[in-house]
C-alpha cells in the first residue's frame, strides 16, 4: 500500500469533518450536509457521463478499478532498473549473450524478459529497439486511458454539482411564498456543488495525478531497460553502461544506482 495516498485521503476527509464540526451547529450540523437527491444528481450524473465515454462496460469497470493502482506502492524505481541492467551486463561480459537466457529465468518483469530473449535470439538491434518502443507506447496508451478517465471525472463532478444547484434554485424560486424556507432551500441547492467539488478534489484529480506520476516512473524504468539492453547487445563495458543509464536520474539519485552484484542475475520486479 502507498501510505502517502491513504494518509492523504484520510486527512482530506478529516479536515472536512473538522470544518463541519466547528460550525455553529457542531456535530448536529452533519445532518445538514446530507441530501439524497443531490447525491443522485452529482454522483449518478457524473458516473453516467463517464459510462457514456467508455467503449464498453468492462472498460468502464476497469478504469474504476484502477484506483487500486494509485494505492499500490511502487516497489521498483529507476535506480533498481539500472542495477539490474548492470548485473545483466556483467553476466553477458563474462559468459556471453547466450548466458542471459538463464539469467532471464529469474526475472519477473515481462518487459525486461522479452528484451533479453530478443537479444538471445540474435534479433537485429534496430528491430529490438522498434519492438520494445512499440510495446512501451502501448503501455503508455493504456495507462493514459485510465489517467484520462479520472481527470475527466474530476471535471464532470463540479459540472454536475452545478446542474444540481441550478435545479435546486429553480425549485426554490418557484416556491417563495414562505420566506422562511428560502434559506434552507438555498442550502440544499448548494449541497450538490459541494458534493461535486469534494468528488473532484478529494478523489478524482488526486488519483489522476498519482496514476500519471506512477506511469512516468514506469515508462522511465522501461526506457532505461531498452537503452541498457541495447548497450549490452552492442558489447559495451558495464561501467560505460552504468554512466549512460545514470543520465536518466536526477543528480541526487545517482548514488543509489551504483554497480550491481557482479555476476548475479537480477530478480527484477513488476513495474
Amino acid at each position: 500500500m502507498d501510505i502517502t495516498t491513504i494518509v492523504g485521503m484520510i486527512a482530506c476527509a478529516g479536515f472536512i469533518v473538522l470544518g463541519i464540526a466547528n460550525g455553529k451547529a457542531g456535530m448536529a450540523g452533519f445532518i445538514h450536509y446530507y441530501d439524497l437527491v443531490s447525491i443522485f444528481i452529482t454522483i449518478g450524473g457524473s458516473i453516467s457521463c463517464m459510462l457514456m465515454q467508455a467503449k464498453s462496460f468492462p472498460e468502464f469497470l476497469g478504469c474504476l478499478k484502477s484506483i487500486t493502482l494509485a494505492m499500490k506502492k511502487q516497489e521498483a524505481n529507476e535506480a533498481d532498473a539500472i542495477k539490474n541492467i548492470i548485473n545483466l551486463s556483467n553476466v553477458a561480459r563474462k559468459e556471453g549473450l547466450l548466458a542471459l537466457e538463464e539469467a532471464a529465468s529469474g526475472i519477473e518483469d515481462d518487459f525486461l524478459k522479452k528484451g533479453i530473449m530478443l537479444i538471445v535470439d540474435g534479433t537485429d538491434p534496430e528491430l529490438v529497439r522498434n519492438i520494445m518502443e512499440t510495446e512501451l507506447a502501448a503501455i503508455d496508451k493504456r495507462h493514459g486511458e485510465k489517467i484520462s478517465f479520472w481527470a475527466n471525472w474530476g471535471g464532470m463532478g463540479p459540472a454536475w454539482g452545478m446542474i444540481g444547484t441550478l435545479v435546486g434554485l429553480v425549485d426554490m424560486l418557484y416556491n417563495m411564498d414562505d420566506m422562511s424556507t428560502i434559506g434552507p432551500a438555498m442550502a440544499v441547492a448548494l449541497i450538490t456543488t459541494l458534493y461535486g467539488s469534494v468528488l473532484a478534489n478529494w478523489i478524482c484529480i488526486p488519483i489522476s495525478f498519482k496514476l500519471k506520476m506512477n506511469n512516468t516512473i514506469e515508462i522511465t524504468m522501461k526506457e532505461v531497460m531498452v537503452e541498457g539492453l541495447l548497450s549490452i547487445q552492442a558489447g559495451e563495458n558495464p561501467r560505460v553502461i552504468e554512466e549512460k543509464l545514470k543520465s536518466f536520474l536526477a543528480p541526487s539519485a545517482r548514488n543509489d544506482a551504483g554497480e550491481g552484484d557482479e555476476g548475479n542475475a537480477p530478480e527484477g520486479g513488476e513495474a
